[in-house]
């Protein structure tokens, strides 16, 4: 099955609203696993930055997994973004969680040199992938933890739909139709390392991680 591009940005407010209500437990449980799986290390002071960090359920959950980490979020997303605030205020992280609205590339982000940069499902919204690798580069220090977990596209549109049927099958309309979308429009482990190869960046580790997910990890040389 042939990748198709879906929107770049999560903006329109009930689509917003929608996600910050989802359930998406499994999978945010999962990426926090996973992290810490590659990364025994995170356990320390330490900046982060999220790229693509929505409506910030990730870095809360890192926040509460990691307390010595101080996280810096970006979205391009102003509707997710308030959700993101809400939830920080609610968790009562404010003083380690900083949400910043940008867009990649051109963000201007409080710092330079993060000690990890983490992503979740940003990859497959993107025009060009090229803007996240080179944003990690970009913004991570030398040996920072590179650690990235987005959707993996099906061989064919059946799978696709079982794959919504399974996992979103009791989740409101605009969730199924989204998730159809991003499924279609997520890349195969195979193009993830061309893109990795053509930023430099070919050391990075790309493996399958579930039936609808691949993860990226590694250190910045």
């Amino acid at each position: 099955m042939r990748r198709t591009p879906e929107p770049e940005l999560m903006d329109d407010n009930a689509q917003a609203h929608a996600y910050a209500l989802a359930d998406f437990d499994e999978p945010h449980a999962r990426f926090v696993a996973l992290l810490g799986a590659q990364f025994s290390d995170l356990d320390r002071e330490c900046r982060m930055l999220d790229l693509g960090c929505g409506a910030a359920d990730i870095m809360i959950r890192v926040a509460h997994a990691y307390p010595r980490c101080c996280i810096d979020g970006v979205d391009g997303a102003g509707a997710m973004l308030r959700y993101g605030r809400d939830a920080v205020a609610n968790a009562g992280l404010g003083p380690r969680l900083n949400l910043v609205h940008g867009y990649l590339p051109g963000v201007i982000l409080p710092a330079t040199d993060y000690d990890a940069v983490i992503s979740n499902s940003l990859l497959h919204h993107l025009k060009s992938p090229r803007d996240l690798w080179q944003a990690i580069a970009q913004f991570g220090r030398r040996g920072a933890a590179v650690f990235v977990m987005d959707l993996l596209r099906p061989v064919t549109r059946e799978e696709v739909a079982a794959l919504v049927s399974e996992y979103a099958g009791n989740e409101p309309e605009i969730l199924r139709r989204d998730f159809f979308n991003s499924l279609c429009a997520a890349y195969r482990p195979d193009e993830v390392r061309r893109q990795l190869a053509e930023t430099g960046l070919e050391h990075l580790a790309v493996e399958q991680a579930s039936d609808r997910h691949l993860i990226v990890y590694g250190v910045l040389g």
